[in-house]
């Protein structure tokens, strides 16, 4: 079906109108466009503005109704997605306080570089940390001079444990145990990375690994305040 060229008169006029829309706007907001993240939004929302206004231009003398009708859903989609792309730091956001309470062991990363751990019953805080690539669930502990791995943690990160010399003497509330000095070759929480880590793989029946101050110290600082422990990336 050839369109006519009332029509095609009308889609001209209204791309030049469009056009000088644009343009002016640019002019009038030039700060808009030096946002690198901008740029890809202004691009769609001007591609989409295009599509369903060409889209009402060609079929308004056909179906009114109906063009109308189109064209309105279509800009409640915009809309929904550009509400959706303008709160996505804050919906971001709430979504990872809400895994942070669900899982207090994920925690909750922030912008600034730290990440904070709700407290467990008792007052305790759990974190989980990737060690060289597997997942190790720590019991906080500052009395701990170092990391010290369960045997059972030590196992699946590939220490051989019948090879290791348990030098390392700890004092602990059950008496002095003794742990075989290792090195970590990544730990890493969040948006934290230690390399080196000094650490100690436990001997007895250590059942919680402990997060020490080998780690602790590196950070640019740690504190407890609200049940919450937030541990802040080194800079």
């Amino acid at each position: 079906m050839t369109i006519p060229a009332r029509k095609l008169l009308a889609a001209f006029v209204a791309a030049i109108a469009l056009f000088v829309l644009v343009v002016y706007l640019l002019v009038r907001f030039p700060e808009a466009m030096e946002d690198g993240a901008a740029k890809p939004v202004l691009v769609h929302q001007i591609l989409l503005l295009v599509f369903v206004g060409a889209g009402l231009i060609v079929h308004w003398r056909a179906r009114p109704g109906q063009a109308v009708g189109h064209a309105a859903l279509w800009l409640a989609i915009a809309a929904l997605l550009f509400a959706g792309y303008s709160f996505r730091n804050e919906a971001g956001a709430l979504f990872d306080r809400l895994v942070g309470e669900l899982l207090p062991h994920w925690g909750v990363q922030h912008p600034d570089g730290s990440i904070t751990f709700a407290a467990r019953k008792g007052g305790h805080f759990v974190v989980e940390a990737d060690v060289d690539g597997a997942a190790v669930r720590f019991l906080v502990d500052t009395g701990a001079s170092h990391v010290i791995l369960s045997a059972g943690d030590a196992r699946r990160l590939g220490f051989e444990l019948p090879a290791l010399d348990y030098t390392r003497a700890y004092r602990t509330a059950a008496g002095t145990v003794f742990g075989a000095p290792v090195v970590l070759g990544a730990v890493t929480i969040g948006p934290i990375r230690i390399d080196g880590v000094q650490a100690s793989v436990g001997g007895g029946a250590l059942g919680q690994s402990l997060l020490g101050m080998s780690f602790l110290n590196r950070l640019a600082s740690y504190r407890v305040a609200d049940g919450r422990l937030t541990l802040q990336s080194p800079r």
